[in-house]
């Protein structure tokens, strides 16, 4: 145990006597009202919403998915209401401290999106492998009994000194406490400041889990509602948290980008000008992603710098970042390619600094963008301009539907590449993308993908969405090679096994 956190539970220890010694009520006088709280190991509650929280986290795992769905054929609930109750029900447990845990929630609204884009009978497909997931690994980590998150009281500082910088102060000196009462006295105010506030210990590492998982946090509350907003937030303080106290424990340097930030916000004065709109061209794209692509973690991130003090669009410069981290997935010689890949964590995190960028204030703005450049660059080594080279002449065919079957076939043979030469080359005949996310989805939802297939397949809808013509199809490239990778690999790299539960649903809703 560090310095600073045996000192943090000694001075627990003494207010939990203290307060057993003058009352609960003198105690919260004194201000030892949050510890208290967290000493006496109270219970969140979550309203109307408990009953179905409680079924997440309680009900045996052989009878979940049988209970859901007659639920959801009775019209008792929805998927939306199972998705809220199953955050809830995580956030709760593991308070974003816990490996597959804070991968499950990150990974609930992507299903609920995926779900929109299936026939009404399959939907519940999607959500309930999630579901699955959370609930196993709930059960697994030890149920209410080892609940992380418990009721905590706000800081007692005047609001002019809740700062952002103060938050990034507690949480970098590992004060876990302190971060968690000043954060809820912030949401307690304004739940978009809160959230403004956050993103200074957020930009504190470039980590795909810091950035996703607060994403996914902030997307979330427009299911559970503002009055559940810090129980989803304060998840990424505990996370920050967290992740500084193990680097201090196992002596890592302090990240890079906690001095290149704000030295890049002030030479280049990105706080005292409004954001550009000015757009550019295919060509402007092409280069700015070969820079990143190339480049030092800091060149990258000045190049960003540089572009949106141009008054270049954040979107535009977000732009060339995905396509530098798609980039990545489609050159990466590992013989896996899903899960926990340089490729997609690359891809993953720049949608989350992206989406981070587009509903935050100014200055947070600015910073996602200069932080996703440095995130996704590795001073690679550049291959050219076309990537998608290495994935041409697998096919001869030109006909849509026998390139989709030799790509699914591709795909349940594990071949990578074949089936992302097979895909580029429907793409490149001009063929409508639709049928390919079909395709894809299936996979996204039957296979495990290491925790990732949800998140890495609502990315590439997004990025396809939103991207250029010219390039938007190495996304989808990209999805295919992933795809290919997952097929019927476990978390632990078994063979031969689709993602628990998958069956089971399959079987109980009539889809076998």
């Amino acid at each position: 145990m560090s310095r600073s956190s045996r000192r943090e539970f000694l001075g627990d220890v003494g207010r939990g006597m203290m307060i057993a010694g003058v009352g609960s009520s003198v105690a919260a006088e004194l201000g030892f009202g949050a510890s208290f709280a967290e000493i006496e190991n109270r219970s969140i509650r979550f309203g109307k919403m408990e009953p179905l929280v409680a079924l997440m986290q309680e009900t045996p795992l052989e009878k979940l998915q049988p209970l859901l769905i007659q639920k959801l054929k009775s019209r008792k609930t929805n998927l939306k209401q199972l998705v809220t109750a199953a955050s809830l029900a995580n956030a709760r447990t593991f308070g974003g401290e816990d490996y597959v845990g804070f991968h499950t929630a990150m990974a609930l609204v992507p299903a609920l999106e995926m779900a929109q884009e299936l026939p009404l009978v399959q939907r519940p497909l999607p959500v309930l492998k999630v579901l699955y997931r959370n609930t196993a690994q709930i059960q697994k980590f030890g149920g209410p009994a080892k609940e992380v998150l418990h009721p905590i009281e706000g800081s007692d500082l005047p609001k002019n000194q809740l700062t952002g910088e103060l938050l990034r102060e507690e949480t970098r000196g590992r004060r876990m406490n302190s971060a968690e009462r000043i954060f809820k006295s912030m949401t307690d105010r304004s739940t978009i400041e809160a959230y403004n506030k956050l993103q200074y210990i957020v930009h504190d590492d470039a980590n795909v889990h810091r950035v996703a998982l607060a994403h996914r946090a902030w997307e979330m509350i427009d299911l559970v509602g503002k009055e559940q907003a810090h129980t989803m937030l304060r998840q990424s303080v505990r996370f920050c948290v967290k992740a500084e106290r193990n680097r201090v424990q196992r002596n890592r340097p302090e990240p890079g980008i906690r001095k290149v930030l704000p030295r890049l916000l002030s030479e280049y004065k990105l706080l005292e000008k409004p954001l550009g709109k000015r757009m550019v061209d295919d060509a402007w794209i092409g280069k700015m992603a070969a820079t990143i692509y190339s480049s030092t973690r800091e060149q990258a991130a000045e190049a960003a710098a540089a572009a949106l003090a141009e008054g270049i669009s954040p979107e535009a410069v977000g732009e060339a970042i995905s396509l530098a981290a798609n980039q990545l997935l489609l050159t990466d010689t590992a013989k896996r390619t899903h899960g926990a890949s340089v490729g997609v964590h690359a891809c993953d995190s720049v949608n989350a600094w992206r989406n981070i960028a587009r509903v935050t204030n100014q200055r947070n703005a600015v910073a996602s963008i200069v932080v996703a450049a440095w995130h996704v660059a590795l001073n690679k080594r550049s291959i050219g301009p076309d990537p998608l080279k290495l994935y041409r002449g697998y096919v001869k065919t030109t006909d849509s539907k026998a390139l989709l079957k030799e790509a699914e076939k591709a795909i349940r043979a594990n071949e990578q590449k074949l089936a992302a030469g097979t895909i580029l080359k429907y793409c490149e005949l001009g063929y409508p993308a639709r049928p390919v996310f079909d395709l894809m989805l299936k996979y996204a939802i039957s296979e495990d993908g290491r925790l990732h297939s949800e998140k890495y397949y609502r990315t590439v809808v997004e990025e396809y969405k939103i991207g250029k013509p010219k390039y938007r199809l190495r996304h989808l490239v990209s999805l295919a090679r992933v795809t290919a990778s997952a097929f019927a690999f476990t978390v632990d790299d078994r063979h031969g096994y689709r993602a628990p539960g998958y069956e089971q649903a399959l079987d109980l809703l009539k889809l076998t």
